[in-house]
């Protein structure tokens, strides 16, 4: 008698996740300086958000870039962890434009994008693993995720390639929010006691309020640590 051998089940394709990094601001209450470019030990946000992502297998990554474009590209973090550059001509149209260009650069068929913003200091690989598992074990019928702590809205976001579409398909002004309040029903709110959704860096308070929280300071690079100056 021929024994049958049992049929292994075939592994399903892990997804497809690309991302998206927003570093176009112009930093216009921290001294008209490149946010993303702040640093702890050494390594510049843009830095730990590229290598945050990649690590946690998000592939490929888009930067995209408007102010400081020339400044931030000095920097190289994008060429050391292979992200895409991708210029917002106009930056100052703000972060739904950036995010428009940002997905146009990115390849069609993607399972899932992930949107992180550029002046998140504690974000790492870590989290965006958490992220990435707890879209994969979403409720049925939502398609967008956005991490909650104590009931306020944090970043990144992670949403599935259809809403890409959508986004895509929509007019000017279709990007995140527009599209959440247009779909409350498949926007899911992961509740996370994990505060580093919620922090980011807008302005001098925000940076001095990193070091007190964390014991982490954030410091300039030498050839933008001056003064701040502020702006009415």
């Amino acid at each position: 008698m021929t024994a049958t051998l049992p049929v292994q089940p075939t592994p399903s394709p892990a997804p497809r996740v690309g991302g998206l990094v927003l570093a176009a601001g112009a930093g216009s209450r921290m001294g008209h300086r490149p946010k993303c470019l702040l640093q702890i030990d050494g390594v510049s946000l843009l830095e730990r958000q590229l290598q945050a992502l990649t690590l946690a297998g998000v592939t490929p990554v888009g930067v995209v870039l408007g102010h400081h474009v020339e400044r931030i590209l000095q920097d190289g973090a994008w060429a050391r962890w292979a992200a895409q550059p991708v210029r917002n001509p106009q930056p100052d149209d703000g972060h739904v434009s950036s995010l428009r260009i940002g997905l146009r650069a990115l390849p069609p068929g993607l399972d899932a994008v992930v949107v992180a913003l550029a002046d998140q200091p504690l974000i790492n690989a870590q989290a965006v693993r958490a992220l990435l598992q707890a879209f994969a074990q979403r409720p049925a019928g939502t398609a967008l995720l956005q991490p909650s702590v104590q009931g306020l809205p944090g970043n990144p976001v992670v949403f599935s390639g259809a809403v890409m579409a959508q986004i895509l398909a929509g007019d000017d002004h279709m990007g995140v929010r527009p599209w959440q309040r247009a779909h409350p029903a498949a926007v899911y709110h992961w509740e996370t006691p994990d505060s580093h959704y919620r922090l980011d860096v807008d302005n001098e308070e925000d940076r001095l309020a990193v070091a007190q929280l964390t014991g982490q300071s954030l410091r300039w690079p030498h050839d933008l640590e001056r003064s701040t100056r502020h702006t009415p």
